[in-house]
Parts: structure tokens; sequence; C-alpha cells
């Protein structure tokens, strides 16, 4: 057993009442974050320096008692600290060079805010500060351990969900004394060394002609009328369901693979270069690579196993996996090719995996235990030890 962050995500059912109060909660946070942003921005520019949360925070107490902004105490006050905490974390990302700079926050994307305490679950409603009486959520499943913060979000196509943070005691998978070695591509999602495939579902394509259609007939709306915003939802509703159909099957397919295999050996991919690549960049990103490998590394976490993140520089594909000849002349478009060395027939995305799980217990046996994330040229391994995971992708559970 090991402790970890789970997070459970419900969809909410506000009255009219509610939904009222919780726009004020969403456009005080964004207030809040966007008047203290500039100011940041405003003093850095001039003297090379800012405020830091502390003096921000003694600021914010003296704005909410001024007679232009003393609405912002009709909303929780910790939702709004903690939104100053959120500036502060991105700023901190900034300069260590984890992040890019700030940015102001649109009320027409995503609206958030987060109660970091005293948040409860009661008789099917949350109970959090500022609405006594509950919001009514739909629980599809049992909350399990000790419940932390709270972050309340609606989306663009107007669907109000709350996503609450727990920790709690995970068991262990138990051993299957397997491993296995993944390759990533478009063709296939996933292609495993025993020779399993799962199908790229290529959900942007499934929906392209639907997304075009609706995306048409909202450019000859007129902005900021209602048919402009009937409209809007409908395309925002074909996004939404691209969006969860894709995350539904990156949780099966990882669950499924935490589950078989002890030791997963992965490549390292540099994604964010290769969406550069403007032929199949669309493909990349339909396929969410990096979003699957998040996945796959808080589950080994939890669940016991092990994760190798094989070089992005070594050649799989181009490796001869019976007698280790390069192949420097084979192209994307080869599927199969032949080994001039020892002539054995190989299809490239198999030998590709078969080498990577080579090249992984390589790692492990040379105790190269170095996680480099892909920053060197040095493969890299990442192994799970029992830690807390911040791992907190949208679903239904995290737990997936």
């Amino acid at each position: 057993m090991k402790m970890v962050n789970k997070t459970y995500r419900f969809r909410l059912f506000p009255t009219a009442e509610q939904e009222i109060l919780l726009a004020k909660h969403f456009g005080c946070t964004r207030y809040v974050y966007n008047h203290f942003l500039n100011e940041r921005k405003e003093q850095y520019q001039a003297d090379k320096k800012s405020d830091n949360y502390y003096k921000q925070a003694a600021t914010l107490t003296k704005l909410k008692k001024e007679e232009d902004t003393k609405w912002l105490k009709e909303v929780n006050s910790q939702t709004l600290q903690f939104a100053l905490r959120s500036l502060d974390t991105a700023f901190l990302n900034f300069f260590r060079g984890n992040a890019q700079f700030p940015k102001f926050k649109s009320r027409k994307h995503k609206n958030t805010f987060t109660i970091p305490q005293f948040g409860k679950l009661e008789d099917g409603k949350i109970i959090i500060p500022k609405f006594k009486d509950g919001i009514k959520v739909k629980l599809h499943r049992e909350v399990k351990g000790k419940i932390g913060k709270m972050s309340i979000t609606k989306t663009p196509t107007g669907k109000y969900y709350v996503s609450i943070f727990t920790e709690q005691e995970v068991e262990e998978l138990p051993k299957t004394n397997k491993q296995v070695g993944i390759d990533l591509g478009l063709k296939d999602f996933v292609i495993t060394s025993d020779n399993k495939k799962y199908k790229n579902n290529r959900y942007t394509k499934k929906y392209a002609k639907q997304l075009k259609k609706a995306q048409q007939h909202l450019s000859r709306k007129q902005k900021g009328s209602n048919g402009f915003e009937k409209q809007k939802l409908k395309v925002a509703k074909i996004h939404e369901k691209i969006a969860s159909c894709r995350l539904d099957t990156l949780h099966k397919v990882s669950k499924e693979l935490v589950e078989s295999y002890d030791l997963i050996s992965i490549e390292d991919l540099n994604v964010k270069g290769m969406i550069k690549n403007h032929k199949l960049s669309k493909h990349i990103a339909d396929a969410s690579w990096g979003n699957f490998v998040t996945l796959l590394q808080y589950k080994c976490d939890w669940y016991g196993k092990e994760l190798v993140k094989v070089n992005r520089f070594y050649p799989s594909s181009k490796t001869c996996g019976e007698c280790g000849w390069i192949n420097q002349e084979l192209k994307l478009s080869d599927r199969e090719w032949t080994c001039k060395s020892c002539g054995a027939i190989h299809d490239r995305d198999v030998n590709a995996s078969r080498n990577i799980l080579k090249e992984g217990l390589k790692i492990i046996s040379g105790g190269t235990l170095d996680n480099t994330d892909g920053d060197s040229n040095k493969t890299s391994v990442k192994k799970h030890k029992s830690v807390k995971s911040e791992a907190q992708p949208i679903g239904s559970a995290v737990g997936g």
C-alpha cells in the first residue's frame, strides 16, 4: 500500500441562483489573477522586480475595502487567495525556465476556481463556502481517501464539473513477471514487442466533416448574435466529444498495459518538436502521445510498476533486431524491410518495439538510472518508487 494523490471528476447540476453565484466566483477569480498579473508585469518592466505573494495578498485585502471593488467580498476569500498563489507559482515556473510568461485569463475559454479547504460531500451534494445548501453532484463512483481541495470548472459547452483532490492508499497490482517495449505510431497507436497492436481511432478525422460543417455555419453568423452563440456551442460540443473519446481510449490502453506488464520500455519522443512538421502535426496531436506517456508514468507509480525511457535518438526502427545491423536508408514510408546482413524480414513498428525493450533492459542491467527527460543524449530511465503522484488528467476518476 502507498499513499497517492488521486483526483475524481464529477458533473455538477447547480440551480439558477447557484449559477449566478458560480459566475461571480469565476469572474472575481479571473479579475484578481489578471489585476495582479498586470501589476507584476508593470513592476517588472520598470524595476526588473515585482511583489511576491504576501505583498499582493495584503494589497488584495485593501482592494476589497475600496468602493469600486467591494464586490470581491461576495465570493469565498480563500478562493481569491488561491488565485494569487496560482499566479505566484506561474511566475516561479517562468523564472526557473519551466514555463512561458504567465498569460491573462479570458472568460471565453474554460472558467475555473479552486476551494483550497472546507469542501465536503454530503447527501449527493458538495458543500463549499458561500454555497450552504450544497450543489447537486452526480457521484458515479465512490470517493475514497481524505478530501483536500476542490476545483469547479465550467466548460465551453456550459457544463459544470467538480474535481475533488484526495489523498488515499492504493494497493499495488499483482506481479506478472512480464516485460514489454512499446512503439508509438500513427498507423497503429501502440505496437508492443509481443506483436500486439492497439488501433489509432483518429477521432479528429472521424468527426472532421461534422466539425467542418459546424465551423462553416459559425463563420457565416454575426459575432455576438444569438445565432452565433448557439452555433458556437455546437462547435464546442463536437470538440468536447473528440477530447472525451480520445482520453477514454488513452486511459483504457494505459491501464491495460500497466496491468499486463511489470516493466514498460518506451521511447522518449520529442513531441513538441515533431508537431512542428506541418504534414504530420494534426495526426500527432490527435494521437496525444504526450498525454499517454503521462498516464503511463503515474499509473506505474501508483501500482508498483516500472517505466523505462529510451533515448529519443536511439535508432529503434533502423536497427535489425536479430543482428544489430543499422539500415541507414530506411524511409518513413517503408513499413517492412529486409536486413542486408542476416536476411531477416522486419515489420517496422514491431521491430522498433522489440529494440526499445532490449535497450530498456540494458539500462536496467547497467544501472543507468539518470532520468534526463530527453534533455541530453543519454538514454534515461524513470524508476517509480513510493512517492505521491500529482498527475491530474481529466477523467471520471484519474485512477482510469
